[in-house]
């Protein structure tokens, strides 16, 4: 099984989880609900891990891996807020059936208001914290899901969040605004389908999918505390399994987002972040944002630097 009741009983019974990418094509024979990506479905609905936030930042000394102009770049950052556990990948009915001589496939978009609601919550309390602007996105055009969501977004904004900038947006028009000017972006909150695919286009206009971090936050409990999951947004990547040449800095920075969110260590989180940038700015690379000429890093090669720069800023 993917997901089996002690691993259940770990993660509930632990401050916080670190999560590492799963899947790969030996098991694409494998039923669906057999596969890894059913474990993980399976994590965040137990958990209610219901909000997914997808950081997308740039650092100045990579902005010549993205395909995007240095200048359209330079100073990015944009946090996505993704409703994880409702939405097109869990509502009912699902699959594939006969109907008048030929397959017929069914997936259903399904949202609650409350699903809606605690994760906007999330999302303008964060805006809150940050630049102020909030951008919600839908397709309230086509889908009444769309409508439901523009629906409560706007009634929130009017009752509790009228000093944040609240846009709403069609999701169409946001992957294009990702790439035509991101920097107009501060924070995104969208359902679960469209977060999934904003984000790994976030991911790329920073440069590389092998260097950001994410959460995924439950309900608060007694104390206002949020169980959590962390992972990089990247996925397994089983074609380099073994070979010590991964990027290791997505797992290190979804760790730094461990200790400021989880564990009341903000300072430490801020530090790790500081030396992953402090290296970078060193000119020091794994493969998948190597310089056309320079010899890249070792996954371990990159850890053993960054836990010397670590050293060094704690001394100082």
């Amino acid at each position: 099984t993917p997901w089996a009741a002690e691993t259940i009983r770990k993660a509930k019974d632990a401050d916080a989880v670190l999560l590492g990418a799963v899947g790969g094509p030996k098991f694409d024979n494998l039923s669906r609900d057999m596969r890894p990506e059913a474990g993980l479905l399976n994590l965040r609905k137990e958990l209610d891990l219901f909000a997914n936030l997808r950081p997308a930042t740039t650092f100045d000394s990579l902005l010549e891996a993205s395909s995007l102009k240095a200048e359209v770049i330079k100073g990015l950052d944009i946090l996505i807020v993704r409703e994880l556990t409702s939405g097109i990948y869990f509502g009912q009915p699902r699959g594939i059936n006969n109907e008048e001589n030929e397959r017929v496939a069914v997936d259903t978009q399904k949202y609650k208001e409350h699903e809606i609601s605690r994760v906007a919550e999330i999302a303008f309390e964060l805006a809150q914290k940050r630049g102020g602007v909030l951008h919600s996105v839908d397709k309230e055009n086509v889908m009444a899901t769309g409508i439901l969501w523009r629906d409560v977004l706007t009634k929130l904004h009017r009752d509790k969040y009228k000093h944040i900038q609240l846009h709403h947006m069609y999701v169409d028009n946001c992957a294009m605004q990702l790439v035509r000017e991101p920097k107009q972006f501060d924070v995104i909150v969208t359902d679960n389908m469209f977060g999934d695919i904003l984000s790994d286009c976030a991911s790329m206009v920073t440069g590389s999918l092998g260097m950001l971090p994410s959460a995924s936050l439950g309900a608060p409990d007694q104390n206002g505390r949020r169980f959590a999951v962390y992972e990089p947004v990247h996925g397994s990547a089983p074609d380099i399994a073994g070979m010590n040449v991964a990027n290791p800095l997505a797992a290190i920075l979804s760790f730094a987002l461990m200790l400021e969110h989880s564990l009341d260590m903000a300072d430490d989180g801020s530090l790790i972040r500081r030396a992953v940038r402090a290296v970078l700015d060193n000119g020091l690379r794994t493969a998948d944002i190597n310089e056309l000429g320079k010899e890249p890093l070792s996954t371990s090669a990159m850890g053993d630097a960054l836990l010397e720069k670590l050293k060094r800023m704690d001394e100082e």
